[in-house]
């Protein structure tokens, strides 16, 4: 039996889920936090605590229901997979049971380089960031639960170098993110081949740390005066962004398309040539799977989650030396993707290859299942003695 531990918000929509596709011998439990903790939300959220407050007391909760079920329920290993950063403990590491850990970031941080291009409140996020890491890697239950793991998998190479200084052994590289066979048919579907000039398109929150302001600096650069930016998403950077574009004489061939539901954003990625994704820091990456689901390739920055999804031939990768080496870099890219047809094409079928061999999530879960082989193997040798780890492969 397949046994889950959940918040009880997502009750309904799991429920949904189930409804429409179940899942035999799985069984949801839905954990909520103490009506008690519940009914101070307001002062911990004043006090700008709430969160870290509130993920410690589930973690709590989570643990004791775990222990009941362990002694009913004869479970073979226990999967840590909420919370997606590494300086969280996961209370349920502590039970007498194979652990395996993540996939999980956070090791990620913003080149120092570039920080001097953040406006006050990105500096201020950037630096309580880096705070909370480094305050969170001495928690004990943290370090706890990073030498408990029997396997722990990491989002970025970032991540795994820092998991593996807090105690955690058994350290691969993994993305915990994943595209369906549905998600392909629908990106097929929206896929456009009739187009008289060249598209580059961003997607997600306009924040400080997704480096948009970079691909605009690096459009400007490319002077390509048929080419077009799409820009989608919302969020606090939006007007400094259009202020960057007028300064920069493109304002006219950068359009901002404002938020949008899923199905239009996959329209709008089919609609253009190349992804362009400069984030500073971030562990997944999830349009640029979609990108090259959809054929067409990459321009990221070489760190983090891009950079781990993103293979050589199906997009550019650019070293983030400084961020005037990053624009020359990204601008580089956007004209060579620019004056080559053939080698768009090339580099969108090999991103697909890519996406198709690693990423759906039939080819994930065989992945795991492997893993929670491995983690029981593990688990019976004392202290890694013996049979040690064999180092799992995500290839």
């Amino acid at each position: 039996m397949v046994c889950v531990l959940t918040q009880g918000v997502y009750a309904e929509d799991i429920r949904e889920e189930l409804a429409r596709a179940p899942i035999p011998n799985l069984r949801v439990v839905y954990v909520d936090l103490p009506k008690a903790v519940l009914s101070l939300r307001a002062i911990f959220e004043l006090l700008g605590v709430w969160r870290e407050l509130r993920y410690y007391c589930w973690q709590i909760a989570a643990y004791r229901c775990a222990r009941r079920l362990c002694r009913v329920e004869d479970f073979d290993v226990v999967h840590h997979i909420t919370f997606a950063k590494y300086w969280a403990p996961s209370l349920v590491s502590f039970l007498d049971r194979p652990f395996v850990w993540g996939p999980v970031g956070g090791g990620e941080i913003a080149p120092f380089s570039f920080w001097g291009r953040h406006h006050l409140s990105g500096k201020i996020y950037e630096l309580k960031r880096f705070i909370a890491r480094a305050v969170g890697e001495f928690d004990p239950f943290v370090r706890g639960t990073a030498r408990h793991s029997a396997v722990a998998l990491a989002t970025t190479d970032e991540s795994a170098k820092r998991m593996r200084k807090i105690g955690a052994r058994n350290v691969t590289t993994y993305p915990a993110i994943g595209i369906s066979e549905d998600d392909l048919a629908v990106l097929d579907a929206n896929l456009s081949h009739d187009r008289t000039k060249i598209n580059f398109i961003s997607i997600g929150r306009l924040l400080h740390w997704k480096g948009f302001d970079l691909g605009i600096e690096a459009f400007a650069r490319a002077a390509l005066p048929s080419a077009e930016y799409w820009i989608v998403g919302d969020g606090p950077d939006q007007k400094h962004l259009e202020r960057l574009a007028r300064s920069l004489g493109v304002a006219d061939r950068v359009r901002f398309l404002g938020r949008l539901t899923r199905n239009e954003t996959l329209k709008k990625l089919g609609q253009c040539d190349v992804l362009v994704h400069p984030s500073l820091h971030e562990s997944g990456g999830l349009v640029c799977l979609e990108a090259m689901a959809a054929r067409r390739p990459v321009i990221c920055l070489n760190i983090g989650g891009p950079a781990t999804l993103v293979v050589e031939n199906a997009g550019y990768r650019i070293e983030p030396a400084s961020p005037g080496a990053a624009c020359d870099g990204i601008s580089d890219a956007m004209k060579r993707l620019a004056a080559d047809g053939e080698l768009r094409v090339r580099m969108g079928e090999a991103g697909r290859r890519h996406v198709e061999s690693k990423y759906l999530w039939v080819e994930k879960s065989k992945y795991f299942s492997q893993i929670y082989t491995e983690a029981i193997s593990l688990h019976q040798v004392a202290n890694g003695a013996g049979a040690g780890f064999r180092g799992l492969s995500s290839d």
